[in-house]
């Protein structure tokens, strides 16, 4: 059966619910004001932070960066949905495109990182696809081990890029010239198949509810925390069981980790926290904090079809012995469908919503 996530086919749903985003959006109350800094964008998602600089993509491919009036193109990568960016500490910024779904071609220019140069053409770094083709997934349960959709970056101080790749469930470190190695793999986590998953002859088939099966763990989201380590956030395959998307910490440099949830607090590669649902998109925080973004917090799969497409944006504090403490929801309620968040060094936090439609980048108040 089917266990990734079809993320371009909620572009519909999404597109069907414009109106109602921007009526949602704009609300205030005590879970946390969104305050729109940059609006009238088409499908945003990807948010970085360089200085007063917001770096920010939209769904033709673009990456625009805004300095308090002023804005400029920092390069166009792809279409049909916006990369996943990020900028590192010395301001260079990275695009990353996505691929298809489970056992697609690949089109040109797909699964492939990029480094933007203003009013320059885009530097290809590195082809993620065809790495894949000679790294195929050992815990594949789709009979594609070598699919690939790189869905998360995070630009390291060295000049290296962590890869998060949601077709691959593994993270890749990218060196400048085009080197790549596998940082950790995720293994699929056996879940309880939740109630109301939708039938008919276009649905695919699921066992009973209650039923235990396992789940792929579709590696969307990549950031490094204040601590210096890597954290590596889930999305969930079908059945998309809700509290089932876990965030991992991994050692910095580590090669060949196994992400296990069976042996969680093993080797290189250690739960930090646990009972998400549907993570997109990671980034982190001063004194150990992680923004958290949900697609919805009732799954991707429930927003896929026809159910309720608010999203979540959390700060989760540190713990404990490398574990997560308590989380706080920031915006409750007021997020539709959002696709990426940043902050700042000085706490700061940024998100966009919708993914797809009219959208805006928010900062909100916490």
């Amino acid at each position: 059966m089917g266990v990734r996530t079809r993320i371009a086919a909620i572009a519909a749903l999404a597109l069907t619910g414009s109106a109602l985003v921007a009526g949602q959006a704009q609300a205030g109350g005590s879970h946390g004001t969104l305050t729109p800094v940059i609006t009238g964008l088409d499908s945003p998602r990807g948010v970085a932070l360089h200085g007063g600089t917001i770096i920010y993509s939209v769904g033709d491919g673009s990456v625009y960066a805004k300095y308090g009036s002023r804005t400029r193109l920092l390069g166009k990568v792809g279409e049909g949905f916006a990369p996943a960016i990020d900028t590192n500490i010395w301001g260079t910024t990275y695009a990353l495109t996505g691929g298809g779904g489970p056992g697609e071609s690949l089109p040109p220019g797909a699964a492939t990182l990029y480094r933007l140069r203003p009013g320059k053409s885009p530097v290809k770094v590195a082809e993620i696809g065809k790495y894949q083709v000679k790294d195929p997934d050992p815990y594949d349960l789709e009979n594609v081990p070598t699919d690939s959709n790189p869905f998360g970056v995070a630009a390291l101080k060295d000049g290296t890029v962590l890869v998060a790749d949601a077709g691959g469930n593994d993270l890749l470190r990218v060196w400048p010239n085009g080197t790549i190695k596998t940082v950790a793999r995720l293994k699929p986590r056996v879940v309880t198949v939740p109630p109301g998953l939708p039938t008919g002859p276009e649905a695919p088939p699921s066992p009973p509810a209650g039923s235990r099966i396992p789940a792929e763990a579709v590696t969307t989201s990549v950031t490094v925390g204040s601590d210096g380590y890597w954290y590596v956030g889930e999305l969930r395959g079908f059945p998309a069981t809700p509290g089932t998307s876990q965030i991992w910490r991994i050692k910095p440099g580590s090669v060949g980790a196994v992400c296990d949830p069976v042996k969680p607090w093993k080797g290189n590669c250690t739960r930090y926290a646990d009972g998400y649902t549907s993570i997109m998109d990671l980034a982190g925080g001063p004194k150990g904090t992680l923004a958290v973004v949900e697609l919805s917090k009732a799954s991707w799969l429930a927003a896929e079809t026809g159910g309720s497409t608010v999203g979540s944006l959390f700060l989760q504090y540190p713990g404990k012995y490398h574990k997560a403490g308590v989380k706080r929801e920031l915006a409750a309620g007021k997020l539709i469908l959002p696709g990426g968040t940043a902050v700042s060094r000085a706490g700061d936090v940024y998100v966009s919503s919708p993914l797809f439609g009219p959208g805006t980048i928010y900062k909100v108040k916490h």
